[in-house]
């Protein structure tokens, strides 16, 4: 069944937990033990409804404080598609995590507190949803119950976040505003009949039209090998094939191809999954793939048509999530893993600090410090093949790890 992954973003007590509790809930996706222990606890705090963000808070300060503190991931389905949904924090000191928890998703809702409209919180949740290049964005107003389901106030805050959306630079975006109560259920999976002048789509019904393959489409096609096929038995002796995931756009057998590094050119001649043969290897599948001539290929190496090649590299400038408390600075040295591949970089120059609120970007800056983005040119110590992550979202990001610690310590987005 297809799958699309959604990243939640809000702020504090916007109501992210208690809108995904709500569709797991109205969806009859939660199990009998976890609603008799959301029953139970909302009892036992006085509550005369059910405290749905029981149903994602998982440790034991978040159900305390009553916020996210971590990223969850939740998994529910209907006859329809499944779905994985990043419940990620929405405090400044956790920015790391959300970037963390959207980096890998292809839709987001933002939540907007309907009492309090847009604050400086939902600059930086767009921003992030902007760089990301997230192409469907819902953004879902909510606590409607608590503004008397005024059409007013959802204009108001409507047309307050499109003067935000002028800021972007990824204008292929497409933003769906939403009226809900997350709370008593409106808008969510069943229409409600307190907004009589919303004539849009529920969150359910907007998520499960979404079409994942516009946002998987990038055209260009990429085929990093992550194992080399050599079966030890007699019947296959001479058979050597390429197992890996194809990214970006399909590839045929017959298509003229590139291996890189070494540049050497040869044909697909197979696509083979298990002991089935296929002519086109689409999207996101995992094959392997066998050549016309016998040429070196490694894992770590990659195959691209002869006319998409990437850009090859020892040097690149990216867009960095920093994550770690040990400051980023001029000179450092890390692992960049990009990829399958493992390269060591080292920090030839920290441009700008970019100021996640729209509010521009500060250049008198020599280090980066934990939650902190910016510009940074890297000096690697071998050539890779990347594109612009606005291009290619596999092939444009990495993550930085520290060679002493092996800790991930950052995130990087190709420029």
């Amino acid at each position: 069944m297809e799958v699309l992954k959604i990243a939640t973003a809000g702020s504090v007590d916007d109501g992210k937990s208690t809108l995904i509790g709500r569709l797991l809930y109205d969806t009859k996706s939660l199990t009998t033990d976890k609603l008799e222990a959301i029953e139970k606890t909302s009892k036992q705090k006085g509550y005369d409804y059910l405290d749905f963000s029981l149903a994602t808070d998982g440790l034991v300060a978040e159900r305390e404080q009553g916020i996210t503190i971590d990223v969850a991931h939740i998994y529910f389905s209907t006859l329809k598609r499944s779905y994985i949904i990043a419940d990620t924090p929405g405090h400044l000191e956790y920015t790391r995590n959300m970037v963390t928890g959207a980096s890998t998703s292809q839709t987001a809702i933002i939540l907007i507190d309907a009492r309090k409209g847009v604050i400086e919180q939902t600059n930086r949740h767009f921003f992030i949803n902007n760089l990301l290049r997230i192409k469907n964005v819902v953004v879902a107003i909510n606590k409607m119950d608590l503004v008397d389901f005024s059409e007013e106030k959802y204009n108001s805050i409507k047309s307050d976040f499109e003067q935000l959306m002028a800021k972007r630079d990824y204008k292929e975006q497409l933003i769906t505003f939403i009226p809900v109560s997350a709370l008593q259920g409106d808008n969510v999976v069943n229409k409600s009949e307190n907004t009589p002048w919303y004539f849009g789509d529920t969150l359910l019904e907007h998520i499960e039209a979404i079409d994942t393959k516009d946002i998987y489409h990038t055209g260009s096609s990429r085929f990093p090998v992550q194992y080399v096929v050599r079966p030890k038995i007699d019947e296959f002796h001479d058979f050597r094939g390429y197992a890996g995931k194809v990214y970006g756009g399909d590839l045929s057998v017959g298509d003229d191809i590139v291996v890189l590094p070494s540049q050497t050119k040869s044909k697909i001649k197979e696509i083979l999954f298990y002991d089935e043969k296929y002519e086109t290897a689409s999207r996101r599948s995992s094959v392997t793939i066998t050549l016309e001539d016998n040429i070196n290929v490694s894992r770590g190496d990659m195959i691209v048509k002869q006319y998409e090649l990437p850009t090859i590299e020892k040097e690149l400038t990216a867009t960095v999530s920093w994550m770690d408390s040990e400051k980023m600075r001029h000179g450092n040295k890390y692992t960049i893993q990009h990829g399958i591949n493992k390269v060591l970089a080292k920090v030839d120059n920290i441009h700008h600090k970019i100021e996640p609120d729209y509010s521009g970007i500060d250049e008198d800056i020599s280090e980066l410090r934990i939650n902190e983005i910016a510009s940074v040119t890297f000096k690697l110590n071998k050539p890779i093949f990347y594109d612009q992550f606005k291009n290619h979202r596999t092939n444009g990001s990495f993550i930085l790890i520290d060679s002493h610690s092996n800790n991930t310590v950052g995130a990087g987005f190709i420029q």
